[in-house]
């Protein structure tokens, strides 16, 4: 019986970073989860959808060479820039690469591959086995085959303080924690890990919204860089009615110069839908909670989410954008 890759355990969000008894965490990685597979010469490689990635990494496919046979790991690939932070917007541009192009780009941002679990060993399947059990196999095949370039050994602990320490990783671009059972199989389909997503609050000016600036639905928000002019730094998620309302009595109608007169603005970070949105006179400041997770212009690629307007700070307080170390 052919032995394929199996579809991959996944995390439910937790908002305690606590390391409970009998768990071990690991950092959480900005990157595309990705599972490998080699046997008997022949490499997957499959995205977290089950998308064939191998053609746009070729890189990875030739360091498979480096694995035992009849062996998969389950991890993360990424992408780290010349400053040491992780550079998704990279990884993400290489995708639609293939053949010449596809070897360009692994020349100039090559892909590493983070490996965090292990699926089969050998010709061994090892999902059923503990997650402890798997950790120590995982850790002896790099030992074993001395596994370097672009394979890396995800950390892993048991210990509080090291999972508090990984919490201030922000700066390069890492995510949170991912927290998983000692005790556990793998578990595919299943959310049986838990992550933890550092996030924190910041200040943002309101340029325009979704929806009408009687019933704003969305905020578009922005900062000003250090040539004094407004930049796009990301938009929230949907307002509850309470929130909209409250905003909507702070809205003044946008003037004649309203810095993004013309601009368009994307449905979502990567998407190529266009939203439809109102400019509104860039006077209110907002307060909003954001994850670590930023393009290589400094703007939020998630949603953010509103937490409270602060009419009482000037939009020239507002910190100044800036791009990511």
């Amino acid at each position: 019986m052919t032995w394929t890759l199996p579809e991959p355990m996944l995390a439910a969000p937790v908002s305690d970073p606590a390391l409970l008894p009998g768990w071990a965490g690991e950092p959480k990685w900005d990157g595309f989860r990705a599972g490998v597979s080699v046997d008997a010469g022949q490499v997957v490689l499959r995205s977290r959808r089950g998308t064939d990635m191998a053609p746009a990494f070729p890189e990875v496919v030739a360091g498979a060479a480096q694995l035992p046979d009849a062996t998969a790991p389950d991890g993360e690939l990424v992408v780290w820039d010349a400053a040491g932070r992780l550079a998704f917007e990279q990884l993400q541009n290489r995708l639609a690469r293939r053949g010449a192009g596809a070897a360009r780009a692994a020349e100039e941002w090559p892909a590493h591959f983070v490996a965090f679990d292990l699926l089969r060993l050998s010709g061994t399947d090892t999902t059923g086995w503990p997650y402890q059990r798997r950790r120590a196999a995982l850790e002896s095949v790099f030992a074993a085959r001395r596994l370097s370039a672009l394979w890396a050994l995800c950390p892993s602990t048991t210990e509080a303080d090291v999972v508090r320490e990984w919490l201030t990783w922000a700066s390069v671009g890492m995510e949170g924690v991912v927290f998983k059972r000692l005790a556990n199989a793998y578990r595919p389909s299943v959310r049986g890990w838990q992550k933890y997503k550092v996030r924190e609050t910041s200040e943002a000016i309101v340029g325009a919204v979704t929806g009408s600036p009687a019933a704003p639905r969305t905020l578009l928000l922005g900062r000003y860089d250090d040539q004094g002019r407004l930049q796009y730094v990301g938009r929230t998620t949907t307002l509850a009615q309470a929130a909209g309302a409250a905003v909507a009595g702070l809205l003044a109608a946008a003037r004649r110069g309203h810095p993004w007169t013309g601009w368009s603005f994307s449905a979502g970070w990567g998407s190529k839908e266009k939203l439809n949105v109102t400019l509104v006179e860039p006077e209110l400041v907002v307060e909003v909670g954001v994850d670590v997770a930023r393009d290589a212009a400094g703007r939020w690629r998630h949603p953010a989410r509103w937490h409270r307007a602060r009419p009482d700070l000037s939009p020239t307080g507002v910190a100044r954008l800036t791009s990511p170390l």
